[in-house]
This record gives C-alpha cells, structure tokens and sequence, in this order.
C-alpha cells in the first residue's frame, strides 16, 4: 500500500437502458487520493461525475453495475466486499454529504437524532459523546445556536444551514474520506460562500481527504488540492488546481474555462418608438401569501412596495438570495399570484392582478419559463403535445399548420427533430429546458420572464441556453426578465439589474456602466461570487451578519 486513501485502477462501469440495451457509461478511469487531499471531479451532466465518487462506498445507481477495476480504499477493495461489509465501511470511512440535503433529512425526527445516528447504528461511542460531538462539528460548521439548532427539525433551518447539517450527519462517524455531491449548486452565492469556507475549515481541521463532484469551475477553486476532468466516462486531463486553471491543455478544459464567463451582451442603440412608451410598468407592487388579515393586509408580504420599468426589447435582472420575493415578483407580474396593492401596466395598458381577469391575449404576451423544467413539463405527454397545447390554445392552430409550426419552434431552440415523439424524461437537462423554452415561445410572446432558468444546468449548456436567448432576441425582438442568484448570467444578458433583499428593492444598478453598487447588500452580493483564483476564498473580507443588521435597521 502507497501514501495514497483511494486509489481507483480501470473502473468500468455498465448501465441498463429501459431496452435492455447495456452501455459503458465509465471508461476505464483511474485516480488516487492521497490523505487528506481534495480532489474535485469536475465535467457537464452525465460525465460520469456523481457514478465515481458513488463507487468508494462500492455503491453504483439503480441500473448500473461496476463490470471492471478496482476501487481500493484504506488498502480495501470495496468492488469485492459484501453488501454487509461495505454497510461497515459506509459512515465511517466513507462518508457522503448529498446535492439535495432536503431530500437527506427525515422531516418527522429532529436534526439532532438523524446526526448522532450513524453513531449509533456503528455503535462509535456512548450517546452523550455523540451529542457533543454533534454540537462541536455545528460550531465548526458556523452553524447559529450550536446547542440548541440540532432539537429543530429539518424545515425550520434555512437551505445554507441544511446543507451544513449534511456535512456534519457525515462527519461525525470521523470518516477518513467525504464525497461532496454537488453540496452547494442549490445555494445562492452569498450562502455558498459561507458553506465552502466551513467545509474547508473542517476537512482542513481534521485531516479529512475529499472527493468534490461539481460542473463549476470557480468553486472546485477554492476548495481542490487537484482536479480531474471528465467527458463521457473518461478522464480528458488532471492536474493541480493552479495547472488546470492557467495552463489548461485539453480542449474541453479549454471550453469549460471559457463557458465560465458569458460574453457581455452587445448593445443595440435604442429605438426611439411611440413616444418612448415602456412595455412594462410596475408600481408599488405588494404581494402575500396566506389568508388576509382584517385590515387587507396578507399574511406574510413576500413583495414590499416595488416598483420597476422595462423598455421594449431590453432586458431586467432581478438577483437576490433565496427568499428575497424575486420569483415572487415574477408571478405576481405573469398574473399566477394576484398582487395585494400596487399596478401593472404592459403595451400602456393596466393588466388584471389575477391571469383569469386578463384577456387571453394579455396572457398570450407575457410568458413564464420555470426554474425546473422536470416539474414545469408534463412528463406523461410527449414533446410534441407540449408544444402542440398552446399553438392551439392561442392560435387556434391545427392540423398541418400545428405539425409545421412545432418543427419551427424545434429548429429556433436548436433541438432535433428526433425528440418530437420523446416525453420529458428521456431528454437530458438542457434539453428539457430548451422544450420549456419553446413551449413559451409558442404563444409568440412580447416578454418572456426566465424564473433561473440556468441554475440546474451545468457550465456549458447553461452558455449555450444564455447565447440561444440572446439570438431569439436578435431575431424576434423579445424583452427578458431574468431572475436568478448567478450574477455571471444577469451580467452578461441584461441592461438594467435590481437588487432585491427581504422583499424590497434596494437598489438598481446598470452592469454596461459598471457603476460600483452603493448598498451593503449589493456589494455583499457582488463579492460572494467565486473567483477562477484559488487564493479568493481565503482572502475574502465579509460580514454577512453585519450587512443583515444594516438591513434591518
């Protein structure tokens, strides 16, 4: 036995498809980890990413098996144990910290009796140890109330602190290894920030060796040793940090780095039309959730008194943290949540608060693309009905008129014809949201709001979908609101941005003038985005707490 914990030699690994079609889906990979070490896997959906960190708990998803290689950790050949023995090895010496912590956690028991579990199902130490050391790894996790948090259940932590308590449910069985699945894609930046930095400071405390899957580039930075490029179940290049992000050598590293930051969109001059008017107004919207108050009032007001313009063809930014109202906002403009208090003018004239008090043309021209495309679809019907239902709810279109026109919608968004007769789940993740794209697009819009319609995709697609949006545009004048947590995305597509924070409006900033943000909640936002450096994270100088006071006061 080498220095090296892992160490993986010709992994293949099969999958099964629904024909019963058997396919290699991993190619002969071969890596070590040394104690220690993080080292990131790094590619787009369906690399082979997430299938080889699963192998070193001897784990592969349903369908797939592990035909070939070995995968040896601690000296262990996991491919060769029994079930029993690898249930041994998982929690203790494997650990696993999952993409969806939400989906980890039991909603009924408290967060403290699912942490200390693992504990006790390897019989590691006497309860009251457990619990203690429970409540240390929450304080290293800078998680609020290290003694109290953990008699909470899972839906009274925020998102950011879930993830965090994943992190200690698999720490706390003192694992020599953690796999990182994706742990901070669902967060927004500011969260993500103060995640990475716990888990570095823990892995780093503790000695603990780490295999971080992710598609983006700028967070494997700060927190891997080295990095391992994937491409359709095959290593392309591997190399230390610093190596890979100055001196990438394989093209598809080369590509990665580049999808990284989209180009900044180009401006057109503006068109002086019928007397400058806006497409859209918004006046001191107010919307709420829950039944109303005595007084009129909602019972919790998501959205405070906001108010924004759209000129025709441009494109507005709403960015903010999770819970801050921006998809909110997006619904209450689209008509899906009737406003409290406040108007909505669109072509010059005031729209309904609720869709079923617009006409059909009004709802026509203002279309809603979803964030996950896998819900926003009907995965019973196929690509053809999706796209078939509105040309004939709008247009009355039907026949060989409908047939024709879904071609059309296919070849604007770039799909092949192939996927006409395909449901929902057997296309991948950019495609889905390419067929939610084209869905909207077939009621022939004026303005399209996009509720972060990149943040499920990896690097690449998500440039792909960004560059796609901005051709339509060109070609059918369409105007964007684009809500999203991914500053990188609003920056390169959008002439105005607003900031919101706790359902308000605090500030408007236009990227093209680069003007420095003058609120704290601004600048704390535009700093919590990862950097392609690996020195960023340890330089990084912020207090979110102190920003949040500010904001309250």
């Amino acid at each position: 036995m080498t220095g090296n914990l892992v160490e993986i030699r010709n992994l293949r690994v099969e999958a099964t498809t629904d024909s019963g079609r058997r396919l290699e889906i991993i190619k002969g990979v071969s890596l070590d980890i040394a104690e220690g070490e993080i080292v990131a896997l790094i590619g787009e959906s369906g690399s082979g990413k997430t299938t080889i960190a699963l192998t070193l708990m001897g784990y592969t998803r349903q369908g797939c098996k592990i035909t070939g290689g070995e995968v040896r950790v601690g000296g262990v050949d996991m491919v060769g144990l029994s079930e029993t023995e690898r249930a041994g090895i998982r929690g203790t010496t494997v650990a696993y910290v999952p993409q969806s912590a939400a989906a980890a956690f039991n909603p009924a028991i408290t967060i403290m009796d699912q942490v200390v579990e693992v504990a006790q199902i390897h019989k590691l130490m006497p309860a009251a140890q457990a619990r203690a050391k429970a409540i240390s790894l929450f304080r290293a996790l800078s998680l609020p109330e290290p003694e109290a948090i953990g008699d909470r259940y899972p839906h009274q932590v925020s998102g950011g602190q879930l993830q965090r308590l994943a992190a200690a449910m698999a720490l706390i069985g003192q694992p020599k290894i953690v796999i990182f699945d994706e742990p901070t894609t669902a967060l927004d930046v500011t969260t993500q920030v103060e995640v990475l930095r716990a888990f570095k400071t823990v892995t780093r405390q503790h000695n603990i060796a780490g295999i971080y899957v992710s598609h983006d580039l700028a967070v494997v930075a700060q927190i891997a040793d080295r990095i391992v490029v994937l491409k359709d179940g095959e290593i392309r290049e591997t190399g230390t940090t610093s190596e890979i992000l100055e001196h990438a050598r394989h093209p598809y590293t080369q590509e990665l780095l580049a999808a990284f930051r989209p180009k900044a969109q180009e401006r057109v001059p503006e068109i002086e039309t019928t007397a400058n008017l806006p497409l859209l107004m918004v006046d001191q919207l107010t919307v709420g959730y829950g039944s109303r108050l005595r007084n009129g009032e909602p019972l919790v007001s998501a959205v405070q008194s906001v108010s924004l313009r759209l000129d025709r063809g441009r494109n507005l930014g709403v960015i903010g943290e999770s819970g801050c109202g921006k998809s909110t906002l997006a619904r209450a403009i689209a008509g899906i949540l009737p406003a409290h208090a406040g108007g909505i003018t669109f072509n010059g004239r005031e729209l309904g608060k609720a869709g079923r008090s617009r006409t059909r043309n009004e709802l026509r021209q203002i279309q809603i693309v979803f964030q996950h495309a896998d819900t926003a679809l009907n995965p019973a019907k196929s690509v053809e009905d999706i796209l078939g239902r509105p040309l004939t709810f709008y247009h009355g279109t039907r026949g060989k008129a409908r047939d024709a026109r879904i071609s059309e919608l296919l070849d604007l968004v770039r799909l092949p014809k192939s996927v006409r007769q395909r449901r929902p789940g057997e296309l991948s993740g950019g495609q889905k949201q390419r067929v939610n794209f084209a869905r909207a697009l077939a009621a022939e819009p004026t303005l399209i709001l996009c509720d972060e319609i990149t943040s499920a995709l990896d690097t690449v697609v998500a440039a792909a979908v960004i560059e796609l949006l901005k051709e339509l545009q060109r070609e059918l004048g369409l105007s964007y609101i684009f809500i999203s947590h991914d500053l990188s995305v609003v920056e390169a597509i959008c002439d105005e941005i607003i900031v919101m924070y706790r359902g308000q409006k605090v500030e408007e900033i236009t990227p093209v003038r680069s003007k420095v943000p003058e609120h704290p909640y601004t600048r704390l936002l535009f700093s919590s985005v990862p950097k392609l450096d690996p020195t960023w994270l340890d330089g990084l100088q912020q207090d979110p707490e102190q920003v949040r006071t500010y904001c309250h006061h």
